[in-house]
């Protein structure tokens, strides 16, 4: 049988939520942001390790306790400059310690509403894919395409349409395999292993697992944290 692994990318700045501060270390309900990913994917049972990847020169992960996660967590400072780029230097960091048929969980820092629900899920519909998959929904707003002036250029057709989330489960060799080979930037594991020609599972995700992008964003994360309660 399989082992699953969650890696979670945490290199980068966060440069449009703006401060000096990196978004993965922001203050939501006084603990960082990335501790709530941590916290739900180390309550997992079927996880076996839960690898964050730092940036090289980064000293505010020590500035927390996480001694609570220490029986799964462990830490890899090799993230890259890109998103992509991280995952891709975790994945070979972790290479004797995952098998090639072993599944890989890949989940943002910056998404504090993932819940067991969720995680169950994912892990029980992918779990016998062929190809793997991701958290998702489906787009319900109207789409507008914007020209050079930020005026309305046509209306896109919504029907099939899925707002990607995280995490994305696939398969450790297949997912290895999919980011070695790339020859340009991918915003995300599922794009990658669409260039190889494979298609990745859409299971059902929720709302309240959005990403933390923008100052406002932290207000919103904080309500559904806190079950609603400011």
């Amino acid at each position: 049988m399989p082992n699953y692994y969650a890696l979670i990318p945490a290199a980068g700045s966060g440069s449009r939520i703006g401060g000096e501060t990196p978004k993965q270390y922001l203050s939501v309900l006084g603990r960082p942001l990335i501790h709530y990913a941590v916290a739900t994917l180390c309550a997992c049972p079927q996880i076996v390790s839960v690898y964050v990847v730092l940036a090289a020169g980064d000293t505010l992960w020590q500035s927390f306790d996480w001694s609570l996660f220490s029986a799964k967590l462990k830490v890899l400072h090799c993230g890259g400059a890109e998103r992509f780029e991280s995952v891709r230097n975790g994945l070979d960091a972790i290479r004797d310690e995952v098998g090639f048929e072993d599944w890989v969980l890949v989940h943002d820092a910056a998404r504090p509403g993932l819940n067991s629900e969720l995680l169950e899920r994912l892990i029980v519909e992918v779990g016998n894919d062929p190809f793997g998959g991701l958290l998702a929904v489906p787009v319900a707003d109207t789409l507008k395409r914007a020209d050079a002036d930020n005026r309305v250029q046509r209306t896109e057709p919504r029907t099939g349409l899925w707002q990607a989330q995280t995490p994305q489960m696939f398969r450790y060799g297949l997912l290895q395999r999919a980011l070695s080979l790339l020859d340009g930037e991918v915003t995300d594991e599922a794009q990658a292993v669409e260039k190889l020609g494979f298609q990745a599972k859409l299971v059902a995700g929720d709302m309240t697992n959005f990403k933390v992008t923008y100052p406002q964003d932290v207000k919103l994360a904080e309500l559904i944290l806190s079950g609603g309660k400011s």
